[in-house]
């Protein structure tokens, strides 16, 4: 059995692993294209897994009992997932896309309360949901709106929302359905075929490449591998613990947009602190916290499934 502590301590260990991705993002992205880089992270990911999960024969017999959740969370874990994301990031700033992704606990808590019945959404929660929401919608739309690309980052934002919304639908599937497969198979596969899918997709879309880029690049690709491989296992071996629902879980992750936006100033040249953007995370982050600390003081409130 394990304890409450256990999972917190994990969670937040895959959570400060998650907030590096978004300056390595945008420093892979200035020598490549997104979905070449982001199928060239994923299939290298997928790999890494493979010496740490089981013998061949029963890493394919876990894929055929459960190819429908498999490949339901390579679908949208990683192909919708990380094309969204990585076309996003590629129209705004690194920090800013921080800020926006760190909207995603409150979008799991609204999937889950209609995907799973003891996933309970109270008035509490929707409160600070529209709040941080709120916040989401002013960092958006008022970033000088007169100004050439203001539309451009407007589609990012609404492209990593829509990433958001896979991410969420995918860990509601993995704890409800995922029972009996090991969390590191489900990684490396998912990873694996899925970053396969998106490289394959650059191709046409993207064109081919050139071969030779800094040691920068690939350094930074290493690492993003390494920490996917890594944080997606730990995260859905939580998923499967008994008694960790997805809402509650995904609120650590109010980590990462305080802790991604500070690395893309760091390390992003162009990166500075805006006060709007800084004003957002401070919002989202809020609420997150405001979420956590009243989760259960308030009746839940039905909502009917579609």
């Amino acid at each position: 059995m394990y304890s409450k502590g256990n999972t917190i301590f994990w969670a937040i260990i895959a959570c400060l692993l998650w907030s590096t991705a978004y300056a390595g993002i945008k420093l892979g992205l200035q020598y490549d294209t997104p979905l070449h880089f982001a199928g060239l992270r994923f299939m290298i990911a997928g790999l890494m897994l493979l010496p740490f999960t089981v013998r061949p024969s029963s890493y394919i017999r876990m894929i055929r009992e459960h190819y429908r959740l498999v490949l339901s969370v390579m679908v949208l874990q990683t192909v919708m997932n990380y094309s969204l994301f990585y076309l996003g990031m590629n129209l705004i700033p690194g920090a800013l896309g921080a800020v926006i992704v760190g909207s995603q606990p409150l979008i799991t808590a609204i999937v889950a309360a209609m995907m799973n019945k003891e996933e309970k959404l109270n008035r509490s929660k929707i409160i600070t949901i529209v709040f941080g929401i709120s916040g989401v919608i002013l960092i958006s739309a008022d970033r000088q709106a007169l100004r050439i690309g203001t539309a451009i980052e407007f589609v990012g934002v609404i492209l990593i929302l829509g990433a958001n919304i896979a991410s969420s639908v995918s860990n509601v599937f993995v704890s409800l359905k995922s029972r009996g497969i090991n969390p590191v198979v489900l990684s490396s596969f998912s990873l694996g075929i899925g970053g396969l899918i998106l490289y394959l997709a650059s191709i046409p879309i993207e064109g081919t490449l050139r071969v030779h880029r800094p040691f920068l690049y690939w350094a930074d690709l290493a690492w993003l591998s390494f920490m996917s491989a890594f944080a997606f296992s730990i995260w859905f071996n939580l998923l499967q613990r008994p008694g960790v629902k997805v809402s509650e879980l995904n609120l650590w992750k109010f980590i990462i947009p305080v802790v991604g936006v500070i690395l893309s100033w760091l390390l992003v040249p162009g990166e500075h602190p805006e006060m709007l953007t800084f004003a957002g995370m401070i919002i989202i982050s809020l609420s997150l916290v405001l979420f956590f600390v009243t989760s259960g003081r308030s009746r839940p409130l039905s909502i009917s499934k579609k």
